[in-house]
């Protein structure tokens, strides 16, 4: 919770780069942007970030997440493009946009137990590679005082993670551009003279970090892979797993949290030095299993009917993710000591048993750059998640 940007970004570099050779500039605003608006640790490899000895994706940043790294980020997310090559595992599709309602207070256990349901339904499949394709939106302040406004920066990224030992992960990356958030904001924004760029300093609690550059225009995608893990470690489930690991886990709920609880330490995922509640902890390890894992349908609906029985969690909706699909949120407050009160929601397509995205909202914000009290910090949308026999190409990478 407490890692600066500069560790994420370092933790970030392929093992193969010098940490202290130049990065240019397209690509730290990029991992910037993504580090910034990541949810609690996920599970998936990316190869633009590839695995080191504790396999860990660019937006795994524990319970807390991004926002801890800075409370300017806010996050919203749109769909992004479809994988042609997928041959299994439904896109996240969510019930449609319409008009919104006003959320209510649900019964958590009715809803988990719902998704658990709607994903016993869903037919076993597989393919060469499993892929995941996130957008992320993330909003910055720019500017002082009166002449304060709000950007929206995008971009997208996804994995392929080989289904075999020995395989290569690939990843694909683009910054999307920036622009004023609101028709206010561009106002403001063309009274600052419509600038073409805008520095962005992110706090941390140890000062400011080198400013990163977000340009209107988008960027190139940039498209790379990496080795796994010893060969084989391909996600992060309270330790390195692998394929065969997944598949092994077990559907009974019972089995499957003493399965996991195995490797809690009493600490956060982040760090031994910070103390972390065994729901926290199960909460912020399980999410990663339902958001973006290549576990049975099975045991994704064993991991929802485990989590129904943690009293830490409530219930949502129906609430809207970034690309407008509706969806229930599942919530599970932290309370941080820079940060203030943090709401965290997995939302969820209930009826099909799948995620659809992550959200984190301040709730009582604190600190120099808080932004206003129910501000969404951060947020991503799970676009696609499913078995695929189609990944990227060396020519790809040598084209970006």
């Amino acid at each position: 919770m407490t890692r600066d940007v500069l560790r994420m970004l370092a933790e970030a570099r392929p093992q193969e780069l010098d940490p202290e050779a130049p990065v240019d500039e397209g690509t730290r605003r990029a991992e910037l942007t993504r580090a910034m608006t990541a949810p609690p640790r996920s599970t998936r490899v990316e190869a633009v970030a590839p695995a080191r000895r504790r396999v860990r994706p660019m937006w795994g940043l524990g319970l807390v997440g991004a926002a801890a790294a800075a409370a300017l980020v806010v996050a919203t997310t749109a769909t992004g493009p479809g994988d042609p090559g997928t041959v299994a595992g439904p896109k996240t599709g969510g019930t449609p946009k319409g008009e919104a309602r006003t959320p209510v207070t649900m019964n958590a256990q009715t809803v988990l137990l719902s998704a658990a349901a709607g994903a016993d339904k869903e037919a076993l499949t597989t393919g060469a590679y499993w892929h995941v394709l996130r957008t992320n939106r993330a909003h910055h302040q720019v500017g002082k005082g009166e002449n304060r406004y709000m950007i929206v920066t995008t971009d997208t990224d996804e994995g392929w993670t080989p289904n075999k030992p020995g395989g290569k992960a690939w990843g694909r990356q683009q910054y999307l551009g920036a622009k004023p958030l609101t028709a206010k904001d561009v106002a403001a924004w063309q009274r600052a003279g419509s600038p073409s760029s805008f520095k962005i300093d992110f706090s941390t609690r140890g000062g400011t970090v080198k400013p990163a550059n977000y340009e209107v225009a988008p960027g190139k995608a940039r498209t790379s892979s990496s080795k796994l893990v010893n060969d084989d470690k391909v996600f992060w489930l309270g330790r390195n797993v692998t394929m065969k690991d997944l598949r092994d886990l077990p559907a009974d709920p019972k089995r499957l949290k003493a399965s996991l609880l195995r490797w809690y330490g009493g600490h956060s995922t982040e760090t031994t030095s910070e103390p972390m509640k065994a729901d926290d902890w199960l909460w912020a390890v399980t999410k990663g299993l339902i958001t973006d894992m290549p576990v049975t349908p099975q045991v994704r609906a064993g991991a929802f009917r485990m989590l129904a029985q943690l009293k830490s969690i409530k219930a949502v909706g129906p609430v809207q993710d970034g690309a407008g699909r509706t969806g229930t949120a599942l919530v599970l407050l932290e309370r941080t000591k820079n940060y203030g009160t943090l709401e965290h929601r997995l939302i969820i397509d209930e009826a099909r048993g799948r995620a659809l995205g992550y959200d984190i909202v301040s709730l009582k914000p604190s600190g120099a750059d808080a932004m206003p009290a129910g501000s969404l910090l951060s947020s991503s949308t799970i676009d696609e998640a499913g078995w695929t026999n189609v990944a990227p190409t060396k020519a790809d990478a040598a084209g970006g």
